[in-house]
């Protein structure tokens, strides 16, 4: 039904695709997964040039990964965000004990893998026919068949629909291709897409689909206490759900009265929910708590911290160094 769709696309792929993305050019299994869950929430260009090769560095085999602490793990993961995709790597690796199922249908079983990544994963490690369902083929699909809801459910039968299933690895990766190059949120590239002929949205793409509802975030306060003492300072691993296996200073909602804690400065980190405003104190006041240990500031550089906890300790660092500078 779509052969010259299919083959319209696969032209546009040979010239225009980014052949030369690392993780396109391997089979393993692992390493694909890796680039899969890197890419969900970040930009390619970041994870080339950051995360991808000193991650697989440290960690080259699936066996590698499991075998390493979740502290290293996150360690290196740093900087990237959404850490729960760091710990349910971990996870998973160990649930495979060094061997990644070979089926989407195994895959989804484990931990932070859903339909769509499990499909682009057997599509290109095993080039097992199944299509995927990322934003930007999400985006395309709205506008090839002038789909104006947002349905998901709808989106995978006309994933399914559109499908080529003779060439599974180079039709998702061109269905990728074609939304991150050409059929952009704004201002798409209607006149060189190779989809151009058959789209049913191309004389008005920006109406698919319909524009979400935006809420503006909420802001929430926070005091971050740095406590110091004889020259090491008191960091938790964290137990939530959101930053958990990171390490980070203590967080109150208030500065108690009386309070004789220095004042380091305000940071802003914004999150995917909310934004964070927190206020930064240090304090040489008596602090016990069994949940906090004492580094020394060359220890906490071998930590994972937050972005939020990394310019609290930025703002540690520029106040001794400016005590030093000044003789104190």
């Amino acid at each position: 039904m779509y052969k010259e769709v299919h083959k319209s696309l696969l032209d546009w792929y040979e010239k225009n695709g980014r052949h030369e993305l690392p993780w396109r050019l391997t089979n393993d299994p692992y390493k694909v997964y890796v680039s899969e869950i890197m890419l969900q929430q970040t930009q390619v260009k970041t994870v080339l040039e950051r995360f991808y090769f000193p991650f697989l560095e440290a960690f080259p085999t699936m066996e590698d990964l499991a075998c390493a602490s979740l502290d290293d793990v996150l360690k290196k993961w740093e900087g990237l965000g959404y850490y729960t995709r760091a710990r349910n790597l971990h996870t998973a690796a160990r649930e495979c004990r060094g061997t990644f199922p070979r089926t989407a249908h195994d895959m989804i079983s484990l931990p932070g893998i859903g339909r769509s990544t499990a499909h682009a994963i057997a599509s290109f490690a095993y080039n097992e026919p199944l299509p995927i369902l990322d934003a930007n083929v999400k985006r395309i699909l709205h506008r090839f068949f002038a789909l104006s809801k947002r349905d998901e459910k709808q989106l995978w039968t006309y994933a399914y629909q559109l499908f080529d299933p003779n060439h599974p690895f180079e039709y998702n990766q061109a269905m990728m291709d074609v939304g991150a190059t050409v059929c952009l949120a704004k201002k798409p590239l209607c006149d060189v897409c190779p989809f151009k002929p058959a789209c049913l949205g191309k004389g008005s793409p920006d109406a698919y689909p319909e524009k979400k509802t935006t809420r503006s975030k909420p802001i929430r306060t926070s005091v971050i206490r740095i406590y110091r003492r004889d020259n090491r300072y008191a960091l938790m691993q964290r137990s939530s759900r959101f930053l958990h296996g990171l390490w980070g200073f203590s967080e109150t909602v208030n500065l108690p009265i009386g309070s004789t804690d220095h004042f380091l400065g305000d940071i802003t980190q914004h999150y995917s929910h909310f934004t964070l405003a927190g206020t930064v104190y240090l304090s040489d006041e008596p602090f016990e708590d069994e949940r906090f240990e004492w580094f020394s500031l060359d220890e906490i550089k071998e930590l994972s911290l937050s972005r939020a906890d990394h310019k609290a300790m930025a703002l540690l660092r520029y106040n001794l160094d400016q005590k030093r500078e000044d003789g104190c």
